[in-house]
Formats: C-alpha cells, sequence, structure tokens
C-alpha cells in the first residue's frame, strides 16, 4: 500500500489505538457500499477501522461527567466579585439528526458568588457536553445549567455561535451562515442592567 500520505490519514498514536469491534467495522463497509464506493479497494481497506477510532474520540464526552470539571473551586478571591468571561472558546460537536460536525466558538461568563474555578475548567465543561451528538441549543443550555448548579454563582450566561454542517454541506447548502443561541441565569436573566453588560463584553451588545 502506498503509505504516502499515511500520517494525514492517521496519525494516532499507534500504541494507543483502540480495538473497534468486528460489527462496528462491519456497519461502516456497508454504509461505504450503500454510498456507492467498494470498501475492499485500497484507499478503504483501513476505513473501517479509523471511522470507528474516530468515532470513539468525537463522542468521548459519554465517558465523562462534565461538573467533575468545577469540583474543585477556590474562595480567595481578593473580594473580586465582577464577571469572570471565557470568550472566543473553538469547538466540535456532531449534530444527533445528521451527525454531521457543528464547529463554531463559545462565550461562557458567570457572576461569582465567593466561588470561582480555574478559568479553563470552563472550556472542559464545554467540551465534555460538546463530545457527545448535540443540538446547539441543548449544549448551550447545559453548559449554562452546569456551571449554574455547581458554582453557585449570582448568575451565568452562555453564548454558543456555530455552523452546522448538515445546513452547509446538504440540504439547503447555505455556507457561511452562523446559528446564535444564548443562555442567560440568575441576575443575567433577571437584571437588565447586568444582561447588557455581559454581552457587550461578550460582543453581543
Amino acid at each position: 500500500m502506498n503509505d504516502l500520505h499515511d500520517h494525514d490519514l492517521d496519525d494516532e498514536n499507534p500504541l494507543a489505538k483502540p480495538d473497534v469491534p468486528e460489527h462496528v467495522q462491519d456497519a461502516i463497509r456497508t454504509l461505504l457500499t450503500w454510498a456507492g464506493d467498494d470498501p475492499e479497494r485500497e484507499g478503504l481497506l483501513d476505513t473501517p477501522k479509523r471511522v470507528g477510532r474516530a468515532w470513539l474520540e468525537y463522542c468521548q464526552g459519554y465517558n465523562e461527567d462534565p461538573a467533575i470539571h468545577l469540583s474543585r473551586v477556590f474562595e480567595e478571591v481578593g473580594g473580586y466579585d465582577e464577571i469572570v468571561l471565557l470568550k472566543d472558546i473553538p469547538f466540535q460537536s456532531h449534530c444527533e439528526h445528521h451527525m454531521a460536525p457543528i464547529t463554531g466558538k463559545a462565550a461562557i461568563a458567570y457572576l461569582p458568588n465567593q466561588k470561582v474555578v480555574g478559568i479553563s475548567k470552563l472550556a472542559r465543561v464545554l467540551h465534555g457536553y460538546g463530545r457527545r451528538l448535540q443540538i446547539q441549543e441543548r449544549l448551550t443550555a447545559q453548559v449554562a445549567q452546569c456551571i449554574w448548579d455547581h458554582l453557585e454563582p449570582q448568575g451565568v450566561a452562555v453564548v454558543i455561535e456555530a455552523q452546522h454542517g448538515c445546513m452547509t454541506g446538504r440540504g439547503v447548502r447555505t455556507p457561511g451562515v452562523g446559528m446564535i443561541t444564548s443562555r442567560l441565569l440568575g441576575c443575567f436573566l433577571d437584571d437588565q442592567r447586568s444582561r447588557k453588560e455581559v454581552m457587550a463584553l461578550m460582543g453581543y451588545g
């Protein structure tokens, strides 16, 4: 087999490759055949294994509880009582309707109530829920609710902006269209000034 571009096809650590059960590989071969190709041709011989391993990675969020990333909090904040915001967080998910990619960015903010968390943990919560089959609306709500439940802040705001492969690559085939969803809780929902401030900081004011 010509391995000129093999590193592009599968750059995983060869010592850490998970086994892909034969029935999973058979399902992928069936899909390849149904789509009109030959799973026995040279370029597709290892595709069933690669696709199986890829989907284990795409969906690894099913094997974790995103809330675990919020279990370690810090209460010595030196009197800080303003908004904490992490913006432009890139993420990738897959839609549950067509299993097509959802790619975009998120902004996550909260107003602490005596407890803060390491800023990278906010991104980990997003990725924990994103690495599942999703719809953008639910992903937005799950991230916000997780932070609300486990940090017990005065307010939470999550805004996600993404493009959907099921719209750009099939069906209406309209690339360049972004979908924006938001979820506001606590003071960001109830208080107009707080809501205006956090949305402006996120760049949506």
